[in-house]
């Protein structure tokens, strides 16, 4: 199978390349480096350093590569920046993917994996949250990602486009020496590893008076080597002539801000320096994927998403050589 990946430099789209090129299947990387990393890229993998914009750059990989199906992780996903400037995120996720769905009908590439978000629900109404839940973004980061997938069905229904937007939960762990190495760092393993490892001087926890079981939001951590099995399915389940549509990419099962920090004090032997901070806005206490229609539809279950698993992997990647002292964590209230 030939796959043209777009953001394939990037943190979930350079496990997917590593994938899809171990497993046999040639993959041609499209990404601007804007935010990916050049190394991230496997040896032997062809790379064109393009905006998906630049049609002609893009219309030529599809056509040297023969590309049957496209993997979309090109975008900005960051929500505080999506509500502060949000003309970058209508500019570089909807109108750059529109841009890409032009080029892929132009080429007669019917095949369309799209990088979406759990933020398209929302404040969820209820937990575990099913593809049936209402969307109503709260942030132009979730609101460019609903409008995308928009698109998709409408270019599915008028022009027999086969596509997958698989809406991610919280993506996390690492794979193969691969890691995230955002700029700046969002997400919160990464960050808690850092508090832990010394890399910063502390994490801030925004909120102790959630309702839930320990005060702290919950969330549904999906480790990116399950992510990349995930989209190999979806392509392989759509290329057969499947069922296409919106798919939660989760484990159905929440962890808490606290549990994480725990979890990365047992993986490191290392006492997690916090700060208690206040509830930021937009995050709802609990945020967890019901699963079961990817696990229906293409026959996908996460394999590798248990919590210490996940830290461990990305501890690894981000501190290769560091182990664990083997200390007994403490709450770290």
């Amino acid at each position: 199978m030939n796959v043209l990946v777009t953001g394939g430099a990037g943190y979930i789209g350079s496990h997917l390349v590593r994938v899809l090129h171990g497993a046999g299947h040639r993959v041609v990387v499209v990404d601007d480096l804007s935010s990916g990393h050049r190394d991230a890229v496997p040896e032997g993998v062809p790379f064109v350093h393009a905006d998906v914009r630049d049609r002609g750059a893009v219309r030529g990989a599809l056509r040297e590569h023969r590309a049957e199906a496209i993997v979309h992780f090109a975008s900005r996903i960051q929500v505080g920046e999506s509500v502060r400037d949000p003309r970058l995120y209508y500019r570089d996720n909807l109108a750059a993917g529109i841009e890409l769905l032009e080029s892929a009908l132009d080429e007669k590439v019917g095949t369309f994996v799209l990088s979406s978000t759990a933020a398209v629900y929302g404040d969820p109404l209820h937990v575990p949250i099913d593809e049936g839940h209402r969307t109503l973004p709260v942030n132009p980061y979730g609101a460019t990602k609903l409008a995308l997938e928009g698109v998709l069905a409408s270019y599915a229904a008028a022009y027999g486009l086969r596509y997958a937007a698989l809406r991610y939960f919280n993506a996390c762990g690492a794979d193969g020496g691969l890691q995230e190495r955002h700029d700046p760092e969002t997400h919160l393993i990464p960050l808690v590893l850092d508090a832990a490892m010394g890399a910063r001087p502390n994490l801030t926890v925004f909120g102790e008076d959630y309702a839930t079981p320990d005060g702290t939001c919950v969330r549904d951590y999906i480790h990116v080597a399950d992510l990349a099995d995930a989209h190999l399915a979806a392509i392989a389940h759509l290329r057969a002539g499947g069922e296409g549509g919106a798919f939660n990419l989760g484990t159905g099962h929440g962890y808490s801000v606290r549990e994480v920090i725990l979890a990365v004090e047992r993986v490191t032997g290392k006492k997690v320096p916090l700060v208690m901070g206040e509830r930021r806005a937009g995050d709802p206490p609990s945020l967890v994927a019901s699963p079961d229609r990817a696990r229906r539809t293409f026959g996908w279950v996460a394999k590798r998403s248990g919590l210490d698993e996940i830290v461990r992997d990305a501890f690894h990647a981000r501190f290769p050589g560091a182990y664990g002292l083997g200390q007994t964590p403490t709450d770290p209230r």
